[in-house]
């Protein structure tokens, strides 16, 4: 959602940063360029107006012109009222009250409410490890009720039963009630939207709170609506009064206004956003990341915690065991492939990289993208058992067999032979060095991947690699070792660090 706005603002300050000295009509010319950019994105006039007025009074004066590095200067001053802007901190659900805890999901038909409402469950359910029950109130639109039943058996989330002819107060109050009874800690209350604010949906929703009395009132805003979303915003908590945003559909091609401006102009903070289809496709909003993110910075710290969400520990331990004997054949590379689509593809995890954005010309050029992943991983389906285990006795008639079989041209398996060799090289020589393997997989234990600690974060946070960080040598990672293009004391590495990932070109 961010990429274009993105891409406008890294250039922009990319200019400043490669000059040694700046001048006012340096940083006034600058400010024209970013006051454009955020106007083209969509941005509401006022938030624009106010960002670029502290960020131009912040950043002329001695303190920055006089500064060893004036260009970082007014780099940081802008990411710290970008980040001002968003809400400082992160706001998650609050889930500290009395049980049941009723969370009322307002918002406009075809926002995503209702869709929004199992994630939410799912994620309590599944992370939080709280009793979540659904009830929808929506009795206007036809099969509300059992799309929201569906989704419950989907997400294996229990739903309200569904009783024809109550009023939505009624089936509320039904619903706090089976909470209350049935043990649950959360009860989620989704309300009837219309495609347009309407005194009728406004006097309902009010009576249903009035009724409830919800310990959060979440309004569901779709980000491809741009300045749309905003006004809805503001009526919803003219009329009503909402706790938090939850902005659905960021992974999609909107141009990132509403984010920037609603927190602004309502002055709610956005609490969760939407990044794709699948139920753990919600994230919480942080409001220095997404800073980072727009200004090219990257967001390692979500990166890390994604990578902690998705760890196999037990496929770790097996990993370690087989590198330990230098061994890494095609089923260790089709685990590999699975985990980066995990953990979004390639595209979310080079968008939370430092400097990524100075890699998408290499990435273009290599033709790397989701649809590649999907090839290589056909390809391997493709293989026989033994040719998984042995990839060496794969000869000229076995690649045009297992080309015809994926839908692939022989270049394609030989491109991912070389990728394999290139991995099993390393894998070897990280084998031999006994030390390091056991440093690098000692703390995998059976429990998972230990998170980091908050100075971990901190320093995460900073663009630094923490000595101490879990899993890895005490120094950090070894000179030498292939990191992640962009992580600190890494750089582009010679062996992919990533499935598919070039290396130098030659």
């Amino acid at each position: 959602m961010f990429q274009n706005l993105s891409d406008r603002l890294s250039g922009i300050l990319s200019k400043l940063t490669g000059r040694g000295a700046l001048t006012d009509s340096d940083v006034a010319e600058a400010m024209r360029e970013v006051r454009r950019a955020l106007l083209e994105a969509d941005v509401a006039l006022e938030v624009v107006r106010n960002f670029t007025d502290e960020v131009r009074k912040k950043a002329v004066g001695q303190e920055v012109v006089k500064s060893v590095t004036p260009g970082q200067m007014v780099v940081k001053i802008v990411h710290d009222e970008m980040v001002a802007m968003l809400g400082s901190d992160a706001e998650p659900i609050d889930l500290n009250a009395p049980a049941p805890i009723a969370i009322l999901m307002v918002g406009l038909q075809g926002s995503g409410k209702t869709t929004t409402t199992a994630k939410i469950a799912w994620r309590l359910t599944n992370r939080d490890k709280k009793r979540v029950l659904m009830a929808s109130l929506d009795t206007r639109r036809p099969a509300a009720q059992e799309q929201l039943r569906v989704l419950g058996t989907q997400t294996d989330v229990p739903t309200l039963p569904i009783v024809a002819g109550q009023t939505p107060i009624e089936i509320a109050r039904r619903a706090m009630e089976a909470g209350r009874l049935g043990g649950y800690d959360v009860v989620l209350l989704d309300t009837a939207g219309r495609t347009t604010i309407d005194e009728a949906l406004m006097t309902e929703v009010a009576d249903v709170k009035r009724a409830t009395q919800p310990h959060e009132t979440l309004l569901v805003a779709d980000s491809l609506t741009g300045q749309d979303a905003v006004n809805t915003a503001k009526a919803f908590e003219a009329r009503i009064g909402v706790t938090g945003i939850v902005l659905t559909r960021a992974d999609g091609d909107g141009r990132g206004g509403a984010a920037l401006s609603m927190r602004a102009v309502t002055g709610k903070p956005i609490k969760l956003i939407g990044t794709g289809e699948k139920w753990d496709a919600l994230e919480d909003f942080h409001p220095s990341r997404i800073a980072n993110r727009i200004l090219g910075m990257g967001d390692i710290v979500s990166l890390v915690e994604k990578a902690a969400a998705n760890f196999d520990a037990d496929k770790a331990q097996a990993m370690a065991a087989k590198m330990k004997k230098g061994e890494f054949d095609m089923d260790d590379l089709a685990d590999q492939l699975r985990q980066v689509q995990k953990m979004g593809g390639l595209g979310g995890i080079m968008g939370m990289m430092p400097g990524a954005a100075k890699m998408k010309a290499q990435m273009g050029d290599a033709n790397l993208n989701e649809g590649m992943l999907k090839r290589q991983a056909a390809i391997i389906s493709s293989m026989t058992k033994q040719e998984r285990r042995s990839p060496k006795i794969i000869d000229g008639k076995r690649r045009r067999r297992i080309a015809s079989g994926s839908g692939t041209k022989v270049e394609d398996i030989n491109k991912l032979l070389k990728m394999h060799r290139q991995m099993a090289d390393m894998m070897k020589a990280m084998g031999k060095n006994r030390g390091l393997m056991g440093k690098l997989f000692g703390g995998m234990g059976g429990g998972g991947m230990p998170q980091p600690t908050p100075e971990q974060m901190a320093a995460l946070e900073k663009g630094q690699l923490p000595k101490g960080m879990p899993g890895l040598p005490p120094g950090g990672l070894p000179k030498g070792l292939p990191g992640m293009p962009g992580m600190p004391g890494g750089g582009a590495p010679k062996f992919p660090g990533f499935p598919g990932l070039p290396g130098k070109k030659k």
